[in-house]
């Protein structure tokens, strides 16, 4: 992995340059190790405990009850790093939930936010175009609603304060790249180190790109090659401004995915409402492992 080093410059990865990255081996039993000082073989010491719980939470931004859904493992020991889950535009859903706890379940205290208040979910696609226009038509909406998200995290027990990581699935992903680009106001202006955001099949455009040092979080997009959603020219333009911003921004793009290639419930959804939405199991996997080394990256840093 250590060959994927987050670089300020746009790297495009297929998905046969990523094998040696992913977890594709078969499973072997665990080597034993060797006890030096009466020179026999012992096992390896068990993985640590594990309890995950999950929490529902409810916080307001404006005059507006979010309700998120929050979960760690209780019996892991210290502060660690915090990651925000944003939705899909279908709204805060189990999906978003169950990301959450297989991040808990990584060492890190997730939240899985609520973008469009009092947990309201899309039943169709109009509907979740509407709702995620009006978050996104309203950037000042979109960064009061984040904002209030993060400090929750923050002031949670678990939480290293003032050091949080977000993750984005399709809208999601648009939100945490635009959070991104407003890293360095964000610190100035809250204190806060939005330290990486990645996005899974999320839109990358943007009506305001990144002035030159604007942003200071690291970067990873992943990107279905096949997804109609998200255009060459807007890759391209994306990665052009990264380039001039000075990102450090690593972009995965993986042959043949199309748009939610890592929902298991995107074959049904797009059959159902004639969507160019298909799960893509390879793709879903090696981008998990893509997030596992990002994170890992962000939470051994400073």
């Amino acid at each position: 992995m250590k060959s994927l080093s987050f670089l300020p410059r746009i790297v495009v990865v297929s998905v046969a340059a990523l094998a040696a990255c992913t977890s594709t081996t078969e499973k072997s039993e665990p080597p034993l190790l060797q006890d030096t000082e009466h020179g026999e073989a012992t096992e390896p010491a068990p993985p640590p405990p594990t309890e995950i719980v999950g929490e529902e939470v409810s916080y307001s931004a404006g005059d507006v009850t979010m309700k998120g859904y929050l979960a760690y493992n209780k019996l892991q020991k210290g502060e660690r790093l915090g990651v925000l889950v944003v939705h899909e535009w279908w709204g805060h859903n189990e999906y978003a939930r169950k990301r959450a706890r297989m991040l808990a379940e990584m060492g890190y205290t997730a939240l899985a936010v609520d973008m469009y208040g009092d947990g309201k979910q899309a039943e169709h696609p109009k509907d979740a175009q509407k709702f995620a226009s009006q978050v996104m038509g309203n950037i000042e909406i979109t960064k009061a609603r984040f904002l209030a998200a993060a400090q929750v995290l923050e002031n949670h027990p678990t939480t290293k304060a003032k050091k949080i990581a977000a993750i984005g699935y399709c809208f999601g992903g648009g939100v945490v790249l635009h959070m991104a680009r407003i890293s360095f106001e964000i610190g100035r202006s809250h204190d806060l180190v939005l330290a990486g955001v990645a996005s899974f099949h999320g839109s990358l455009d943007t009506k305001k790109p990144a002035g030159r040092g604007e942003i200071r979080s690291e970067i990873l997009v992943l990107n279905g090659e096949a997804d109609p959603m998200v255009k060459p020219e807007a890759i391209e333009a994306f990665k052009k401004e990264m380039y001039e911003a000075g990102a450090k921004t690593n972009v995965i793009s993986y042959p043949g995915a199309l748009h939610a290639f890592t929902n298991p419930d995107a074959d049904a959804l797009g059959k159902k409402f004639d969507l160019p939405l298909a799960y893509d199991e390879e793709a879903d996997k090696d981008s998990w492992g893509q997030l596992t080394y990002f994170l890992n990256e962000l939470a051994s840093s400073p």
